[in-house]
C-alpha cells in the first residue's frame, strides 16, 4: 500500500501521467492488474451496475463501495484509484469515507461537488453541485482526514459552467486537492483544459469515455497536462456487449455447441492462469503435505 502511495505521488509531483483501467469487480481488476496499464480505477458507474444491476444514482452506500475496494486491493498489485463519490453525506461522512478506503488500500480517491444523492454526469442530462463552501469543506475534510500524505486526493467539480469549475478547481487546489477532476460535457477543448490547469495550478484527473470529445485527444495533449488518465467504462461496456452478443446466438441457437460464439472467449486453461489456480493449488499441496516440501 505504502509503496504504490509513494509511487503515484512521486509520478503526480514529477509530471508523468499514469494511465488507469476502469474495473467494476475484482476479477475486472485483476485483467487491468495483468495488463499494461498502470493502474486500476474502482468506477462507480461500474459498481453500481455490477453489485446490484442499478445505474450510477449513488444507490449503492460507503460499506458495499469499500467492500468491493477491499476485493480488489486483495487481488491486484498496482495502485488503485477510487471513486469515492460525495463522499457519502456530511463533512464528518467525508472524513469516514476517506478512512475506509485508504484503509482498504488505495493510493488515489476523488471526491465530487454534486448533491447526494448525485448522477452521473455521463448519463445524466444534468448535474447540481452543492453551495462552493459546501464543496471546499468536503476537501478540507478528506486532506484533514487521511493518514498517509501521500493518498492522492482528486477533487472533481461538476459545475457545468466552465468559468464556475475554473473558480471552484482553485478553490479545491486552496483546500489541498492534489489533482482536479473536469467533467467532459463542461469544456469543450484541449485549450480550455490548459486553462483550467494553469488557473488551479494543478494537474488534471481526464475519464476518457468513447462519445465524448475528449476521446479525440492524443497522448502528447492529454500528458501535457494530466496526472491522471482514465478508461472508466471500456471494461464494463466491452463485458455487456460481449455477453449480450453471445447470449443472442445462443438463444438462437439452441443446441450442444457453446463455441464459435460473436465475442471471443478464452478456454479453461487461459482462465485457470490468469485466475491464479494453479499458485493455489500449490499451495494446499504444500501445507496440506509438508513431507513434499
Amino acid at each position: 500500500m505504502t509503496a504504490n502511495r509513494q509511487l503515484l505521488r512521486q509520478r503526480v509531483d514529477q509530471g508523468s501521467t499514469f494511465w488507469f483501467g476502469g474495473a467494476q469487480d475484482a476479477l475486472t481488476a485483476l485483467l487491468v492488474d495483468q495488463s499494461d496499464l498502470d493502474g486500476i480505477f474502482t468506477t462507480g458507474f461500474g459498481i453500481s451496475a455490477a453489485l446490484l444491476g442499478q445505474p450510477d444514482m449513488e444507490l449503492y452506500t460507503l460499506s458495499e463501495n469499500a467492500c468491493v475496494v477491499d476485493r480488489i486491493a486483495h487481488v491486484v498489485r498496482k495502485p488503485i484509484f477510487a471513486d469515492a463519490d460525495t463522499g457519502y453525506g456530511n463533512v464528518l461522512n467525508v472524513g469516514r469515507t476517506v478512512r475506509l478506503l485508504e484503509k482498504a488500500g488505495v493510493a488515489a480517491l476523488s471526491l465530487e461537488d454534486q448533491v447526494s444523492p448525485k448522477r452521473c454526469p455521463a448519463a445524466a442530462t444534468a448535474s447540481i453541485v452543492v453551495p462552493m463552501a459546501d464543496a471546499v469543506a468536503r476537501i478540507h475534510a478528506a486532506v484533514d482526514a487521511r493518514q498517509d500524505p501521500d493518498l492522492v486526493i482528486v477533487a472533481r467539480t461538476d459545475a457545468m459552467d466552465p468559468a464556475e469549475a475554473i473558480e471552484r478547481a482553485a478553490r479545491y487546489a486552496e483546500a489541498g486537492a492534489d489533482v482536479i477532476q473536469p467533467i467532459s460535457r463542461t469544456f469543450e477543448s484541449y485549450a480550455q483544459l490548459t486553462q483550467l490547469r494553469e488557473a488551479c495550478g494543478r494537474r488534471l484527473s481526464l475519464q476518457l469515455m468513447a462519445g465524448t470529445w475528449m476521446a479525440g485527444l492524443s497522448r502528447a495533449q492529454i500528458e501535457a497536462v494530466a496526472a491522471f488518465a482514465t478508461y472508466p467504462i471500456a471494461s464494463l461496456m466491452t463485458v455487456v456487449a460481449g455477453v449480450q452478443a453471445n447470449l443472442a446466438e445462443l438463444a438462437a441457437r439452441r443446441s450442444g455447441d457453446a463455441g464459435n460464439l460473436p465475442a471471443a472467449q478464452v478456454s479453461m486453461a487461459q482462465f485457470k492462469t490468469l485466475i491464479g489456480w494453479h499458485e493455489l493449488e500449490a499451495c494446499q499441496q504444500r501445507l496440506e503435505h509438508p513431507e513434499t516440501r
